[in-house]
């Protein structure tokens, strides 16, 4: 399994960024730009919670497992790599709606700021901080999966790298 490269997350949030300005200045110029959901952050941030809450819960057992300590409740590989692929699949996508709500904040601010754009300005800056919660919440959880480099444990041909 490939780890995630921030390069790709940085130039997906870039590219949906400079995508979601263009796009707000063009549906504003043609009428009233949707307005961004209060509830936008708060799943953000719910899953960057998930998402931290499951590398800490794999990091404790991975360490007990480690330490071979005797009330050690292992780690199946499978759950580390489906926690692994979910997080990366999770990254991705806040890259993409960080991009995009920050874009548009980027135009709201620059298109004059009056009370109801202000408001979802402020909307979109917090979904935009959630999105890198979620990112860096990704990334801690595929470094915890990370197998240790001289773990030459059962890879054999078929094996995944979580």
């Amino acid at each position: 399994m490939k780890q995630l490269r921030v390069k790709v997350l940085v130039g997906l949030f870039v590219v949906a960024g400079i995508l979601a300005w263009a796009g707000a200045r063009l549906w504003d110029s043609f009428g009233t730009l949707p307005s961004v959901p209060v509830a936008a952050p708060i799943v953000l941030a719910l899953i960057a919670a998930v998402l931290g809450a499951t590398a800490l819960s794999l990091r404790s057992r991975l360490k007990a497992q480690r330490e071979r300590l005797a009330d050690a409740k292992g780690v199946d590989p499978l759950v580390a790599a489906r926690a692994v692929v979910f997080g990366q699949a999770s990254a991705l996508v806040a890259a993409l709606v960080a991009g995009l709500y920050g874009g548009v904040g980027v135009f709201l601010l620059t298109s004059g700021v009056d009370g109801a754009r202000r408001a979802q300005a402020v909307y979109a800056g917090f979904s935009v901080l959630t999105g890198a919660a979620v990112v860096a919440a990704a990334i801690f959880l595929e470094r915890v999966c990370k197998l240790p480099e001289g773990d030459d444990g059962e890879d054999g041909p078929g094996a995944t790298r979580a």
